[in-house]
């Protein structure tokens, strides 16, 4: 497990992480969300020992990360950093190389990669005649050439048509479950949604929330019901106490004691369904930050 246990950095007098602490647990996604100018980007680079934290701890494994364990740790930065007239093989296995592989396995990995990503076709072409998002899908392939422990990707989805992130989506839910733990930013709060197991989101350097997706529903769920009829649900309204949200002919999603609406609605006639309004993600980072 990758542990960040309270850490702090400035910018000057400018404090931009306070005691930021969080886990990224095997074999779980895990989305890092903030504004711009949170503290993500910050916080990765301190996991990756590209910028040193003036408090707190990164170990993985129960363990300091050594500088020897760091080149076992994948990263994607936001920033594309590959050489734009390299041919797109070549620079993924010579990546691998530098993080240690020898050049059979290196080749292996690669060309496999390739083929996940669905960029076999490009693979002798340079990277600076690829569209922006096939090069952000390069990105990816060389953050995992070198089969990483921990893999940190800042933005991965930027750039990517809708047909794009499946293939991508579909790359790292393998890496996951292959027990390797994923830390990923983004924005596409939608994507995040389906593809995280824990998330942790962050305001103006600290942790705002922090959890499974599914815990955070739970924790941030309203008093919303959505109660389904036979017939038009209009008279809802009329009942006391009650704040109607949404009302489309027996659809209506409201605010109040649900048992009182439950019981005036099942007098009244069918009720075809009757269930709480679980947030979605955009709801809760909206409501935290």
């Amino acid at each position: 497990m990758l542990t960040v246990r309270g850490i702090s950095r400035n910018f000057g007098d400018h404090r931009v992480l306070d005691e930021v602490s969080f886990d990224v647990r095997p074999g779980r996604m895990t989305g890092f969300l903030g504004a711009n100018g949170s503290g993500k980007t910050t916080t990765m680079r301190i996991v990756l020992g590209v910028l040193a934290a003036h408090g707190g701890s990164v170990s993985w494994r129960g363990e300091a990360i050594t500088p020897q364990r760091r080149p076992h740790f994948g990263y994607m930065p936001e920033e594309r950093g590959l050489y734009p007239k390299m041919k797109v093989r070549e620079q993924i296995t010579w990546l691998g190389r530098l993080h240690g592989v020898d050049k059979a396995t290196a080749r292996a990995n690669t060309d496999r990669l390739l083929a996940d990503l669905e960029l076999t076709g490009r693979a002798d072409d340079r990277l600076e005649s690829l569209s922006l998002g096939n090069q952000q899908r390069v990105q990816i392939a060389a953050a995992l050439v070198h089969d990483p422990d921990v893999l940190i990707l800042d933005e991965p989805f930027s750039g990517l048509d809708p047909i794009a992130v499946e293939t991508v989506l579909d790359v790292l839910r393998k890496r996951a479950a292959s027990g390797v733990p994923v830390l990923f930013s983004s924005h596409q709060l939608a994507i995040v949604e389906r593809l995280c197991d824990d998330v942790v989101i962050i305001s103006k350097g600290r942790i705002a929330a922090n959890g499974s997706r599914e815990e955070l529903r739970r924790t941030h769920a309203s008093d919303r019901y959505e109660l389904v009829v036979a017939e038009d649900a209009g008279w809802v309204r009329d009942v006391p106490g009650v704040a109607v949200l949404e009302l489309d002919g027996p659809r209506v999603v409201f605010e109040a004691d649900p048992q009182q609406v439950l019981r005036a609605a099942l007098d009244r006639g069918e009720v075809r369904s009757f269930t709480p309004v679980v947030p979605t993600l955009d709801e809760i980072f909206r409501e935290v930050i």
